[in-house]
This record gives C-alpha cells, sequence and structure tokens, in this order.
C-alpha cells in the first residue's frame, strides 16, 4: 500500500504498510474524511513524520489524538496552527518551560520549529472527527503508533521519551529504557496539572542536558 509519508520513514515502517490492520485502517480514514469533517486536514495526517525524518529523531512527546476543533490540528501533537489560541494543555506546556527555562511565552502554538530541531510529536492516534474526541481510537493507529515507537526503541540510541499522563506511559513500555532516557509526568491538562501532577517536572531542562552529555545539540524550546 503506497502511504504518502517522508522517505525515511518509509523505509522503517514498510513492513506495517502490508499489515491486515493497516489495510483496515487506510479504508476507514479515507472514508470518514469522505463522510465527515475531520482533523488534521488530510496532507497533514503524517506532519510529524514529514518535518521530522527518522534519522534526525532525538526527542519523543506522545499525545493522545488530535484536536478536534476548526483550524487547530496541524498532524503535531499538542501543537495548533499560526493564529489559533492555545489550548489549555500547550498553555500549561509553556508555564513550565517559562519556569523551568525562564524563556518567555512563544507568540504561537505551532511546534513546527521543535519538530524540525528532532521532536518527534507523535500522536497514539493520528485523526478524528470534528467536536469528537478519541473517534477513530481502536481502528488500527495505535498499532501503527505502537511500532514506530518499537522501531525508534530498537534502532536507535539515547532519544529522549517525554510520557505526560497514563496513556503515553502505557505507550512507553515498549521504550528499552536501557538505550535511552525516559521522562514521565503528570499530562500538562488543566485537570493533572492542577492537582499537582504536571508543573515542575523540569523535563526540558532535563532533556537538554541529557542531550548535551551525549555529545547532541540541545533543543531550542
Amino acid at each position: 500500500m503506497d502511504v504518502n509519508i517522508h522517505p525515511s520513514w518509509k523505509a522503517v515502517l514498510s513492513a506495517e504498510f502490508e499489515k491486515p490492520y493497516f489495510e483496515h485502517l487506510i479504508p476507514f480514514v479515507k472514508q470518514q474524511y469522505a463522510d465527515h469533517i475531520c482533523y488534521p486536514p488530510g496532507k497533514q495526517i503524517f506532519s510529524a513524520f514529514d518535518h521530522c525524518p527518522f534519522d534526525k529523531v532525538e526527542v519523543v512527546i506522545l499525545g493522545q489524538d488530535p484536536y478536534h476543533g476548526p483550524g487547530q490540528a496541524n498532524g503535531l501533537c499538542f501543537s495548533v496552527n499560526d493564529g489559533i489560541p492555545m489550548p489549555p494543555s500547550l498553555l500549561n506546556i509553556f508555564k513550565e518551560i517559562q519556569a523551568d527555562l525562564d524563556k518567555p511565552f512563544p507568540p504561537t502554538g505551532n511546534l513546527e520549529r521543535w519538530a524540525e530541531q528532532g521532536v518527534l510529536l507523535l500522536n497514539s492516534v493520528l485523526t478524528v472527527r470534528k467536536g469528537e474526541a478519541n473517534s477513530h481510537q481502536g481502528q488500527g493507529w495505535e498499532t501503527f503508533t505502537d511500532a514506530v515507537i518499537q522501531k525508534i526503541s530498537d534502532e536507535k540510541e539515547n532519544v529522549v521519551f517525554l510520557l505526560w499522563g497514563g496513556p503515553a506511559k502505557k505507550k512507553g513500555a515498549r521504550v528499552n529504557r536501557s538505550r535511552h532516557l525516559v521522562l514521565e509526568s503528570g499530562h500538562p491538562s488543566p485537570l493533572s496539572a492542577n492537582r499537582g501532577l504536571w508543573f515542575g517536572n523540569k523535563h526540558f531542562s532535563k532533556t537538554n542536558a541529557f542531550l548535551a552529555e551525549k555529545g547532541k545539540n540541545q533543543v531550542i524550546w
């Protein structure tokens, strides 16, 4: 099956595209986009991979599924398009960066600038119907993104995995922790953050300290 994804990822994931679950997934997604308004736009479904080729991956951040409001989702987890107000979770991410690294709030919530520095912004499920969170769960995306994590774990070294919240932590079970750094905390959503499970995790400075120790470029968060 031909999938429009960055060549570096196509080489690594080609076996997945021939598996029965993926043969089911693609017609499901096409039908959903034909029958409903879905996000992100079709050309941006694999944006996380297009902005961060396999050989460039240094950090992985795991989200759940895309934002389901108009104009928000752009294929990168937690990211919104330029000019779109920042959702609460993203605001809390920037608040933690501000406290951790003394960096001012950015003018936009578009995280393409992170992706282009080697941060894979991966949602567990890559598509969603308008206004219906989790509406594309259980159709095969989770199996696909599990395979992505497994490939990174097996074929790369010294990648930082940032696992925020229960679902991300479960997905991180596939990561070989003797080869990679895994940092876990609560989710940046207000529900979790307001219970003291997010703020103060210092994941951004810890990530950069690890990258520097391994002789890699630090992320300009």
